[in-house]
């Protein structure tokens, strides 16, 4: 209960994440048919660069900083990303930065519904207040690993998991793996993206990625990215996403943006990866 996603507001594995999630909302709205949206560890939902947590660690400034030097010299995949940023510093001075229940409401129309829980009272609290207004968002103070049972299968037919826990406990990557299975034994086609750390722990990365292949996940692509070697000692040396059910175009947009990713956001040294860890049948 301890972490706050505020002191990391902005990194380059925000930046990674989010823009996957812009992705997986952008294409999943090529269709009119509602859908449902939902985040197990959803945190404050927008976070102030210049506060007194993220201002201390200044981890912004080797990822969203980077990204908003380029102007508009990024790829059309990450428009709808750097477009929220914008809109949120319409004075042109990067300081709110939006965390994925933003990016969520802003990209859901009329028709979807967003519903975020958080497990951090005073987090969760406050997340109920930003968002009081908008009538398609509904907030949820609890656990986030009961989410998949709690809410899904959704009246929607079409769902969108992000699974984003703080990683404070040893077991959290295997919980993950559970939560996706869970998530799709309940509603098969579910897109369940999970977030993930990495470290220099090969063997527990070994691990998840076995657990993976037992989450009865239709189809799964892994995404890696990296901005210092694997194996770099005590450190965040990159982050991932596992995404069952994957919507189609994506594959073909991160052999773009997963080149320019490492590229902008790589510190000593940059790198990505893609696979399939279950193709389709």
């Amino acid at each position: 209960m301890n972490y706050r996603h505020a002191f990391h507001a902005g990194n380059h594995a925000d930046v990674f994440k989010h823009i996957l999630l812009t992705r997986l909302l952008g294409l999943f709205s090529r269709k009119e048919q509602p859908f449902a949206y939902l985040d197990s560890h959803a945190g404050l939902g927008l976070y102030d660069l210049q506060g007194d947590q993220a201002s201390r660690t200044g981890e912004y400034l080797e990822g969203i900083a980077r990204v908003w030097a380029l102007g508009d010299q990024v790829p059309a995949a990450a428009a709808d990303y750097l477009r929220i940023v914008r809109k949120l510093n319409p004075d042109g001075e990067l300081r709110y930065y939006p965390g994925s229940p933003e990016l969520a409401r802003r990209l859901a129309r009329q028709q979807d519904r967003v519903l975020l829980n958080e497990k951090h009272p005073e987090d969760g609290q406050l997340l109920k207040e930003n968002y009081q207004r908008d009538p398609r968002v509904t907030v949820h103070l609890g656990e986030g690993w009961h989410l998949p049972r709690a809410l899904l299968p959704v009246a929607e037919k079409r769902a969108i998991m992000l699974i984003d826990p703080p990683f404070e406990q040893l077991d959290e990557l295997n919980r993950c793996a559970q939560a996706m299975k869970e998530a799709i034994g309940r509603m098969r086609q579910t897109i369940v993206a999970v977030w993930y750390p990495i470290k220099d722990d090969v063997r527990q990365m070994r691990r998840f990625h076995q657990e993976l292949t037992s989450t009865g996940a239709p189809k799964l692509l892994q995404v890696e990215l990296l901005v210092h070697p694997r194996d770099k000692a005590q450190s965040l040396n990159g982050s991932g996403m596992a995404i069952a059910n994957p919507p189609w175009g994506l594959e073909e947009e991160l052999k773009e943006l997963l080149p320019w990713l490492a590229k902008t956001l790589g510190q000593s040294e940059g790198s990505w990866k893609m696979e399939w860890v279950i193709a389709e049948r």
